[in-house]
C-alpha cells in the first residue's frame, strides 16, 4: 500500500487492531466465566481449556486457516485451498514489500489478525459442555481437528462467499435469484444475514457442544448431586470480560470506525441489558430469586443474539431480541435435566439457543429487510436455511471427530474424575486448602 493509503485508512486500521485485541480477550474472559461456573477441584482444568484453545488455533490459523476461511480458490463453496496462502505467503507483503491492502482499504494482516480471535474463541466456547472428565490431550487435539475441518469451512461458508453467503453461487441466489450491486458484482437478491458470527461461531459452537456431550456422556452424579459453581465472582468477572471485549466482536465486524460500527456498539449494548432483565425476571417468577449467575447468563445470551443482527437492526429491535433471548434462554437451560445430557456450563443452553434464536430474528426484526419493516417473508426463510444448515454441517462432522477420537479415550477415569480432575490432569490446584 502506498503512504498516502496508508493515512487514509489509518483510523479505520487502529480501530481494527484494537477490536481484534478486544476479541482475543473474550478467551481469557471465557475461561474465568466458565472456571467460576465449575467446581473447585476442576476450575484450573476448565480455564486451561481456553488456553490450550488458543495456543492450538493461534499457530494452526497462520499456517493454513486463514487460506482456508478466505482463500480465492473456492473448493465446491465448501472451503477454500488451504496451500494458497499456507503460512501466510502471498498475505502481507507484496514482492516489494509492500503491504497488501485487505478487502476493506487497510493492510489484509489486519484482518487476519481480526480472524484468528473468531476461531480460537468459538473453538473454547465448546469446551464448558465438557467439564471435569475429558483428557486434556484429547481435548487440544480435537481443537485443531475441529477447527479445520468444521470452524475453517463454516466461516469460508458464510463470510468467504461459500454456498451461505451472498454469492452468486451461495443457496440464496439459487433460492430467490441475483442482481448486480453497485460495484457491478453479481449476488443474491436476498442475502444471508450473519454480522459477526450467529452461525459461525454460536450455532456452530452451541451444536459442536451438544453433541460431544453425548458423545462423551455425563460427569459422575449427573442429576443426583448438585454442581454447583465454586466462585460467583470470577462468573460475573468472566462476564463483565466478555461483555467489553464483545464490542471489539461486534462494532469491529463494521470493518470500519464509522457510524455502522456505532450502531453495532448501540445495539450490542441494548440487547444485553435486555437479555439479563429478561433472564432475571424469568428467574424470578419460575424460582422466587433473581441470581448473579442469572445476571451474567443473561448477558451472555443477549451478546449472543445481537451477534448475527448488531448491524441490521434498530436499537429499539435489539431490545427485543436480546429479551426473548433472555427468557428463551433461561428456560433452555433445564432442558438438559429433562433430556438426561450434561452440558456442563450451558453452551446449549445460551449459546446455541440463543444463537438460533439471533440468526433468525433478523428475518423478523432486519430493519431493511425484516417482516416487521415492511419487508417479505424471504430474509426470514433465507436465514433459516442458513441456521439448519450450519446446524446439520456442524453437527455431522463434529460427531465423527468425535467418535474416531474415542480410541483414544476422551473420558479421565472415575477415580481422577472423584480426585478432581486439576490434580490429575495437570498436578496442580487452585486453592491451597492445607
Amino acid at each position: 500500500m502506498s503512504t498516502d493509503e496508508l493515512l487514509a485508512n489509518s483510523g479505520n486500521a487502529a480501530w481494527m487492531l484494537m477490536a481484534a485485541s478486544l476479541v482475543l480477550l473474550m478467551t481469557p474472559g471465557v475461561a474465568f466465566f466458565y472456571g467460576g461456573m465449575s467446581r473447585s477441584k476442576s476450575v484450573l482444568n476448565m480455564m486451561m481449556m481456553s488456553f490450550g484453545s488458543m495456543a492450538v488455533i493461534g499457530v494452526i490459523y497462520v499456517l493454513w486457516g486463514w487460506s482456508m476461511s478466505y482463500g480465492t480458490e473456492n473448493i465446491g463453496g465448501i472451503f477454500a485451498n488451504p496451500f494458497e496462502f499456507f503460512g501466510l505467503k502471498d498475505s502481507i507483503t507484496d514482492a516489494d514489500g509492500n503491504f497488501i491492502a485487505g478487502a476493506w482499504g487497510y493492510p489484509n494482516v489486519i484482518d487476519i489478525a481480526f480472524q484468528v480471535t473468531f476461531a480460537i474463541i468459538t473453538t473454547a466456547l465448546i469446551s464448558g459442555a465438557l467439564a471435569e472428565r475429558v483428557k486434556f490431550g484429547t481435548w487440544m487435539l480435537f481443537s485443531g481437528i475441529w477447527v479445520t475441518i468444521v470452524y475453517f469451512p463454516l466461516a469460508h461458508m458464510v463470510w468467504g462467499g461459500g454456498l451461505l453467503s451472498g454469492s452468486e453461487d451461495g443457496i440464496a441466489a439459487k433460492m430467490f435469484g441475483t442482481m448486480v450491486n453497485d460495484d457491478g458484482v453479481t449476488v443474491a437478491n436476498v442475502a444471508p444475514i450473519d454480522f459477526a458470527g450467529g452461525t459461525v461461531v454460536h450455532i456452530n459452537a452451541g451444536i459442536a457442544a451438544l453433541v460431544l456431550a453425548l458423545i462423551v456422556g455425563k460427569r459422575a452424579g449427573f442429576g443426583k448431586t448438585a454442581f454447583r459453581p465454586h466462585n460467583l465472582p470470577f462468573v460475573m468477572l468472566g462476564a463483565a470480560l466478555l461483555w467489553f471485549g464483545w464490542f471489539g466482536f461486534n462494532a469491529g465486524s463494521a470493518f470500519a470506525a464509522d457510524g455502522n460500527a456505532g450502531l453495532a456498539w448501540i445495539n450490542t449494548t441494548t440487547a444485553t441489558c435486555a437479555g439479563i432483565l429478561a433472564w432475571l425476571l424469568t428467574e424470578r417468577i419460575r424460582d422466587g430469586h433473581a441470581t448473579s449467575l442469572g445476571a451474567a447468563s443473561g448477558a451472555v445470551a443477549g451478546l449472543v443474539a445481537i451477534t448475527p443482527a448488531a448491524g441490521t437492526l434498530s436499537p429499539v429491535g435489539s431490545i427485543f431480541l436480546g429479551a426473548v433471548a433472555g427468557i428463551l434462554s433461561a428456560l433452555a437451560v433445564g432442558l438438559k435435566f429433562r433430556f438426561g445430557f450434561d452440558d456442563s456450563l450451558d453452551v446449549v443452553g445460551v449459546h446455541l439457543v440463543s444463537g438460533l434464536w439471533g440468526t433468525i430474528g433478523i428475518g423478523f426484526f432486519a430493519t431493511s429487510t425484516g417482516l416487521f419493516y415492511g419487508g417479505d417473508y424471504k430474509q426470514l426463510v433465507v436465514q433459516i436455511v442458513i441456521a439448519l444448515s450450519a446446524l446439520i454441517f456442524t453437527g455431522v462432522l463434529t460427531a465423527i471427530i468425535g467418535f474416531a477420537l474415542k480410541p483414544l479415550g476422551w473420558r479421565i477415569s472415575a477415580e481422577d474424575e472423584a480426585r478432581g480432575i486439576d490434580e490429575t490432569q495437570h498436578a496442580e490446584t487452585a486453592y491451597d486448602l492445607a
